[in-house]
């Protein structure tokens, strides 16, 4: 047992783990279950995991860094994700982010110091019709630009400064 875990997360990792091993591919939901659970997907149950599905920890790290909801440390209580796939791209969806990144003086990944706010990267919202496209938390934004998106956010009680 590691610094960071306790035995009711072990407890807990473990029984997750256990309720999902029967199923065929059951990493996926495993690290699901694992997110409902602690919010994040926990260090310490990485051994545990591969160690049950006799996977490595790179091929885990290759899963958990691909799948863009999984999380290994807290978000913040909202999270802005704006699509970086190229059909946002191509209307202007790269440099929206800038503009947005900069005036909340984050970078990807980022979280406001009062812990209201993560921006995070994704990779194809569904809108690229509408393109360019952002989500606040479950609320997508199609024609996504700075005024719509600050609205999202001021609506979470998110200043956005100039």
């Amino acid at each position: 047992m590691t610094p960071a875990s306790s035995p009711q997360d072990d407890g807990a990792i473990a029984e997750i783990i256990s309720a999902h091993a029967h199923l065929e591919g059951p990493l996926l939901p495993m690290l699901h279950a694992l997110q409902e659970e602690f919010g994040v997907i926990p260090e310490v149950a990485h051994a545990p995991l591969c160690k049950a599905l006799t996977i490595t920890r790179a091929e885990l790290k290759g899963v958990i860094s691909f799948y863009h909801d999984f999380r290994e440390k807290p978000a913040g209580k909202h999270v802005l994700k704006i699509c970086r796939a190229e059909a946002c791209q191509s209307m202007g969806g790269t440099a929206l982010a800038e503009r947005l990144l900069a005036k909340l003086g984050l970078d990807w990944h980022g979280s406001t110091p009062d812990g209201k706010l993560t921006v995070e990267p994704v990779y194809c919202l569904g809108l690229c019709a509408c393109a360019p496209a952002a989500m606040v938390d479950d609320r997508l934004i199609a024609r996504a630009d700075e005024v719509r998106v600050e609205k999202a956010l001021s609506a979470k009680n998110i200043g956005v400064s100039a």
